[in-house]
């Protein structure tokens, strides 16, 4: 039988700070205009220094990593309701999963601060510093399956953004959307799923999930 495993963005899908950090982008993009329309929500998705080097030149650089990190700090992060129970699931049927984000260590240690046992329930976490290229690029994923030692096909991805979506894809994976952030007409075609949360959602729904 194959060894199943199960890969999880971090914002959007199991925590609620998606809202806040728009809001801290839209900040940003006040102090430093990039004169990208929507520019909060195009880079959705992507590693601090990607947006970094993409939109920014690099003498503020340091200062809005400051700025990330002070944010960070201070910010609270809501678990979406039926995550717990879900991963708790997942942990007794010994099915191996990670978490695959483009946050820093810094943002991470602010969150396991905040929920000492939610560590536990990953065998792996792949973060902005364990990759050179940011999603939609499905190098993060990939790295992913390797650690929790899954074929990257034989994993189910959950992601919210359209990047984070074409990341899973691009890994070969099963893709499971969150409508959380995005609407479900947006996200149509992008996963092989899609899903308001994890409320009722378990193991036999995800298995049920085909290409």
């Amino acid at each position: 039988m194959k060894k199943v495993g199960v890969l999880f963005d971090l914002d959007g899908v199991l925590i609620d700070s998606e809202g806040l950090y728009t809001k801290f982008w839209e900040d940003i993009e006040k102090i430093y205009p990039t004169g990208v329309a929507d520019f909060a929500l195009i880079i959705k998705g992507n590693a601090l220094f990607k947006i970094l080097d993409t939109y920014f030149p690099k003498d503020i650089h340091q200062d809005i990593i400051n700025r990330v990190h002070q944010f960070e700090h201070n910010i609270t992060y809501p678990i979406y309701d039926g995550v717990i129970e879900f991963l708790k699931s997942l942990k007794e049927q010994g099915i191996p999963t990670a978490i695959v984000t483009s946050s820093d260590d810094v943002k991470m240690n602010a969150l396991y601060n905040a929920y000492p046992h939610f560590r536990q329930y990953f065998n792996a976490v792949i973060t902005g510093s364990d990759v050179t290229e940011s999603k939609p690029h499905p190098q993060g994923y990939l790295i992913a399956a390797e650690r929790i030692g899954c074929n990257p096909k034989d994993c189910f991805v959950f992601e919210d953004s359209l990047q984070g979506l074409d990341a899973g894809m691009a890994a070969g994976a099963t893709v499971i959307g969150l409508t959380t952030n995005n609407p479900v007409e947006k996200l149509k075609n992008k996963a092989h799923a899609l899903i308001d949360s994890f409320v009722g959602f378990n193991i036999e729904k995800m298995l049920a999930v085909t290409r």
